[in-house]
């Protein structure tokens, strides 16, 4: 339970961490963090999570992580469905604590969003559905690439936190104009339960492509490694 438990904690963090960001800082006058801010607000919540939980739970904070690892080879069956469940549960919890703050400032409307993911209307961009679920796909796989090598065997000790938490920082930079960047089930889960409408009728392709894009990247990798 100590591992899913820190699963729980970790993604809340993630949620709160990042999504809090969005929501209270990037806009705020004068001083916004704008969209580099969010992007770093998301790699350093799952850097500094990674050094804390790894050893416990291996630091996956995200259901698409799980399964491509699974897929990998790397996680066993029987813990892929309790680690998404706690995913699950800390990024709603996540979401509720930031719910409970953010409602509390002037003019807080969760019509704006309240970072949940979207395309169409729903995209920063007004990125469609196509363009949408291939950006979540590759990004998620490029992840999942990234995590796999940087945790192998053979690379860099005490490494593996940076350049994952680094790429993550890249991929915000990069889709959140697109989608609001997901690459993460459990992180769409939480704001879209809040927002509902919209949020809740577009949540599948936050679930499908990040997972769909996880599976080919830790199965790319695989094969590029030759881990058999």
């Amino acid at each position: 339970m100590r591992k899913y438990a820190a699963e729980a904690i970790g993604t809340f963090w993630l949620t709160f961490g990042g999504c809090g960001s969005a929501v209270l800082a990037a806009g705020f006058p004068d001083v916004g963090i704008g969209l580099l801010g969010v992007s770093l607000a998301f790699g350093l919540s799952v850097v500094t999570m990674a050094y804390t939980i790894g050893p416990i739970s291996g630091c996956h904070l995200n259901p698409a992580v799980t399964i491509g690892l699974f897929a990998g080879g790397r996680v066993p069956a029987g813990d892929v469905l309790p680690y998404v469940v706690a995913q699950v549960v800390g990024a709603v919890i996540g979401a509720a604590v930031l719910y409970v703050i953010a409602s509390g400032g002037p003019g807080f409307d969760l019509a704006g969003g309240f970072a949940s993911n979207g395309y169409g209307d729903h995209s920063p961009g007004k990125y469609g559905l196509g363009a949408a679920f291939v950006t979540e796909l590759v990004m998620t796989a490029v992840f999942l690439f990234v995590i796999m090598g940087s945790t192998h065997g053979k690379a860099p000790v005490g490494f593996a936190p940076l350049a994952i938490g680094l790429a993550l920082v890249l991929i915000h930079l990069v889709s959140i104009p697109v989608t609001n960047t997901s690459v993460n089930p459990a992180r769409s889960t939480g704001p879209a339960l809040f927002v509902g409408g919209w949020a809740l009728a577009q949540l599948w392709l936050f679930w499908v492509a990040p997972i769909a894009g996880g599976v080919i990247g830790a199965l790319a990798f695989r094969w590029v490694a030759d881990e058999r």
